[in-house]
């Protein structure tokens, strides 16, 4: 890593000895350095229309991805439960996908690398290896830079919803480059962010980073400046046809980040993602998906100058999932009209405001006139657009609804589908990941080219902390699963069903509970400690534990993890 870092790594955060920081890459790895791609939503019609576009718009034959294709990838998950509901995994999340492809281990939907239990363990990703190997790293994205993604290679939560969380991990992380979007999960509330405890970019500084916020910034960073937060607007970088002047794209992103990873002598590990491919698709806004696609290639050409030009570097990409089920053709019709792709001026992200405040339909045939070249909007499409498209995008859906069918493309719905993903490769890491393969073997395959361990960065994090299931009580108090605690600490737990009552213990230690009568005791000494039981599940308080184990355990209510 670079050397003002080195007080900032995941070794920090696990609490090891300064002994134990020492370098541990192997010495004939395949690749010094590492770049993994990630085309977030990226399926293969995306790429495909992005393709159909360059060579029926531009006379380009050719996205700088094709050179590289080497197989696909599967993307399903583990089971879990969405509002609820148990579901099968088998369409994933952003999250989900990125612990696979970060970590090598599958788990639920919505989990930050983390396991799929009561209590789960973290699982340390191919960035926090690097970091123990003594590698440079950094992470790029066009999404919030605490957006799943990038979430998943440098932070452990159970909910990717807790960006606060992740933002404050990324301090103890030791990652050397952030560049991406979501400022507001760095700001206090009282400066127009999200956090509700304080304001976090000047933790960054005083730990050497610099920070910039826009293209003039990103610009005059040089090669000196080996810690970097860049963080390019208040949520996702704008869409590609809404950016202004002041917005770096990504392959601007990717080239300073590499510019300033490459100083380190012992390598480097970046992640880069074109995160709002997905967003797009999400929306079915069709003509800014091929958009974001394109600038993502771009951060791909830059990226493979690299590998190229320095002859020691493994690239890999991929996508964590499609988005959207797109299908370029519909209504049975053999054409795509792609003379109209481009033909729209902004994003359907951009005319939210302006469709809200629409009342009448010629207000909506007014929209849509000034930002595409659509003149002769019939009456029967703008109602539709005015009514909705019945989905949460509301009349954003119901304008990329019309849009689409102009432009002869499809969507089977607003959310991620289960087909497989490309997987593009250069240098030592394509034979490693060519053919038919798992998500997770675009982790293990990293790892395994750049000499680093993910078991033993793994074994550090476990050490540190736990990630529980747990509730409130009325007064506020945290509770946890007694029995799935327990047994993660190693104790034993018993159930005598005849007195109602659970048993808990480890070596001469034990915690007995009445659930008649609710009464804790500890070491045959009834105590205060609060108990709860709900649908048929024991919760007892961390302080059960501690008195149980001996230790001195606390919560983190932030990251929502105990710090053993």
């Amino acid at each position: 890593m670079l050397a003002s870092c080195m007080a900032l790594s995941v070794l920090t955060a696990a609490s090891v000895s300064a002994e134990d920081a020492a370098p541990v890459q192997a010495e004939a790895a395949p690749s010094k350095n590492l770049i993994v791609l990630i085309g977030d939503g990226m399926g293969p019609a995306q790429v495909s229309a992005a393709r159909n576009y360059l060579m029926y718009n531009k006379g380009i034959n050719h996205l700088t991805l094709d050179s590289y294709y080497v197989g696909q990838a599967t993307t399903y998950a583990d089971r879990g439960e969405d509002g609820g509901t148990v579901v099968s995994g088998v369409v994933t999340d952003s999250a989900s996908a990125g612990t696979a492809f970060a970590t090598g281990n599958k788990t639920y939907n919505a989990a930050i690398s983390i396991s799929n239990e009561d209590v789960s363990v973290p699982f340390a990703s191919v960035i926090e290896a690097s970091e123990l190997a003594g590698k440079a790293t950094g992470l790029v994205s066009t999404a919030r830079i605490t957006h799943a993604t990038p979430a998943v290679y440098a932070s452990h939560v159970r909910s990717r919803d807790n960006e606060n969380a992740i933002a404050s991990q990324y301090l103890e992380s030791g990652v050397d480059v952030l560049l991406g979007g979501g400022s507001a999960n760095f700001l206090s509330k009282e400066e127009n962010g999200k956090r509700s405890d304080e304001s976090i970019i000047d933790n960054f500084e005083s730990l050497g980073y610099t920070y910039v916020s826009d293209r003039e910034g990103l610009n005059g960073l040089t090669e000196k400046n080996g810690k970097v937060l860049g963080l390019f607007g208040g949520s996702h970088v704008s869409y590609v046809p809404d950016r202004t002047d002041a917005t770096p794209n990504l392959a601007e992103m990717t080239e300073k980040a590499l510019d300033i990873l490459s100083q380190d002598e012992d390598g480097f590990t970046i992640m880069i993602e074109g995160g709002r491919i997905d967003h797009a698709s999400h929306a079915n806004d069709f003509p800014t998906t091929v958009q974001e696609v394109l600038d993502f290639d771009a951060a791909v050409k830059v990226a493979m100058e690299f590998a190229k030009k320095d002859g020691n570097t493994s690239v890999v990409i991929t996508a964590d999932h499609e988005t959207g089920g797109l299908s370029l053709s519909r209504d049975n019709i053999y054409e795509l009209n792609l003379d109209l792709w481009d033909k729209q001026k902004h994003s359907s992200e951009y005319l939210i405001g302006k469709l809200k405040e629409a009342e009448t339909v010629e207000d909506i045939k007014t929209i849509v006139a000034e930002n595409t070249w659509i003149t002769d909007l019939t009456d029967e499409e703008a109602a539709y657009i005015l009514t909705g498209d019945g989905s949460s995008y509301g009349r954003e859906g119901g304008y990329n609804a019309v849009i689409s069918k102009r432009l002869l493309v499809g969507w089977s719905g607003h959310g991620h589908s289960a087909v497989d993903v490309g997987v593009w490769a250069y240098g030592p890491i394509a034979e490693l990941v060519s053919g038919q393969i798992d998500n997770t073997r675009i982790a293990t395959a990293s790892a395994e080219v750049i000499g680093v361990d993910l078991e033993a960065a793994t074994a550090k994090l476990q050490e540190k902390y736990l990630y529980p299931k747990f509730k409130v009580a009325r007064d506020g108090e945290v509770l946890y699963p007694a029995k799935a605690l327990a047994e993660a600490l190693g104790a034993k737990v018993a159930w005598n069903e005849a007195s109602r009552t659970a048993s808990i213990t480890q070596g001469d230690n034990k915690v007995e509970v009445s659930l008649n009568d609710g009464v804790v005791v500890v070491n045959g000494q009834a105590s205060d400690l609060t108990s709860d039981v709900d649908n048929g599940k024991l919760y007892l308080p961390l302080e059960a534990f501690n008195q149980l184990t001996g230790q001195h355990m606390t919560w983190d209510a932030l990251s929502e993890r105990i710090v053993k």
